[in-house]
């Protein structure tokens, strides 16, 4: 996966910068979200810092889209995740736990707007 839908960082070498993991947290933890020009994450590993984050970010836009159809009846989850057996990907179970958490929210939400619905035709109190 690859595709984020957007294109809102820039990485460059920096032989004194730091490692991925650290990268990685930082970006994780807000650090390069605070200017209005597109961050410059420095890094002494451009290409693995850009391939993280491109595809935690790509994950979040799959998921959000999978849990959509999940939520609309268009497919199941099990279709999903079989996908992914059949191509040998071991997803992380921290990645399987916001998989499920945003099923769960889209869940809710179409639940909650039901609800609206039927109060607007006098059905719900």
């Amino acid at each position: 996966m690859t595709f984020s839908g957007t294109n809102d960082f820039i990485v460059e070498f920096d032989i004194n910068g730091p490692d991925v993991k650290e990268c990685f947290r930082l970006y994780e933890d807000g650090r390069y979200k605070t200017t209005k020009e597109l961050p410059i994450i420095k890094t002494r590993h451009p290409n693995l810092v850009y391939g993280v984050i491109k595809g935690k970010k790509s994950w979040g836009l799959w998921v959000q889209e999978w849990s959509n159809g999940i939520n609309e009846w268009s497919f199941k989850k099990e279709e999903i995740i079989n996908e992914f057996i059949g191509n040998k990907i071991e997803i992380p179970e921290s990645f399987m736990t916001e998989f499920e958490n945003c099923i769960q929210r889209g869940r809710i939400k179409r639940i909650e707007k039901e609800i609206e619905r039927l109060r607007g035709i006098g059905i719900a109190g």
